[in-house]
């Protein structure tokens, strides 16, 4: 039965999240890709009723989901949930981008309600934004209007930049604020390199991670420079609150996440923190063409 609670979108108190995670415990129907195991999971199980459940607890109408890489290219798990929950969820799939096929791949996920696909960076080298495979589907996310997802670390963000002047009408998103912070201390020079892509207008920011940054513990305000530094470069339009649940329960809680934004950071005003929360997620994951 598809959900239909909660789907107000004139309510500033509500939220989207932009960033969670969803595995199986069934590995017969879902089976896991090549070199994971079990073993791997950081909990036994996450699934969409759980993130549903802590999303209605916090006021979080929607949910977008980010294929976990204990599957590799399978995105069946993410898709049965999206299609089990259309109401609420949204995704962002990861394909093998050196497949010469992966442009159609992606164009057919996008119909399943798939609005991104997911780029590594970490292994891939220093010329990964020329690879062919890249570059195809980043003129295929310009026509088609989704998004290239980044995980990327600070030493890689200058070539996220090289990878928009190639392909400015691709809408790129960055994840967890390009993980400044996360191996060592946030530095200024690596925030100025984050903030510098705001010059091409299509890429957005993933206000994600606060577990995994800075200081790493909870209410997380040491990471108020540089959200401020982002929404004085990128403004709230091109800012995305995600809680990278269920990572972020792990050594903290849901509810902390959110908390930052909704309950701190008094720069922003009660329309930044609906346009973070709810309005720039609701706009390119759930809109018109979402």
């Amino acid at each position: 039965m598809v959900e239909r609670s909660m789907t107000v979108t004139h309510d500033a108190e509500l939220a989207i999240d932009t960033h969670v995670h969803i595995w199986s415990r069934d590995t017969k129907r879902y089976p896991l890709a090549n070199g994971f195991s079990k073993a791997n999971f950081a909990c036994d199980h996450f699934e969409p009723r759980q993130i549903l459940a802590m999303a209605d607890a916090n006021r979080v109408a929607r949910i977008v989901l980010v294929q976990m890489s204990y599957y590799g290219f399978d995105n069946s798990y993410m898709l049965d949930a999206i299609d089990a929950h259309p109401e609420k969820f949204r995704g962002i799939a990861v394909i093998d981008d050196r497949d010469s096929a992966s442009a159609d791949m992606a164009t057919e996920l996008i119909k399943r309600g798939i609005r991104g696909f997911r780029i590594v960076i970490e292994g891939r080298g220093s010329l990964w934004s020329n690879e062919p495979g890249i570059i195809r589907m980043c003129h295929r996310g310009a026509k088609g209007n989704f998004a290239l997802c980044v995980l990327t670390n600070p030493r890689e963000l200058a070539a996220v930049g090289d990878l928009c002047a190639q392909c400015p009408e691709t809408p790129i998103i960055i994840d967890h604020m390009g993980r400044i912070g996360m191996a060592g201390p946030i530095l200024e020079d690596d925030i100025r390199v984050l903030c510098s892509l705001s010059r091409f207008p299509r890429v957005m920011i993933k206000i994600s991670a606060f577990y995994a940054l800075g200081m790493k513990k909870p209410p997380y305000l040491d990471l108020e420079p540089l959200i401020e530094a982002l929404y004085q470069a990128y403004g709230p339009d091109r800012l995305m609150w995600g809680s990278d649940a269920p990572f972020q329960t792990v050594d903290g809680s849901y509810e902390g996440s959110i908390s930052l934004i909704r309950d701190h950071l008094s720069f922003l005003s009660d329309l930044d923190r609906q346009k973070i929360l709810y309005g720039t997620a609701n706009a390119f994951f759930f809109g018109a063409n979402g």
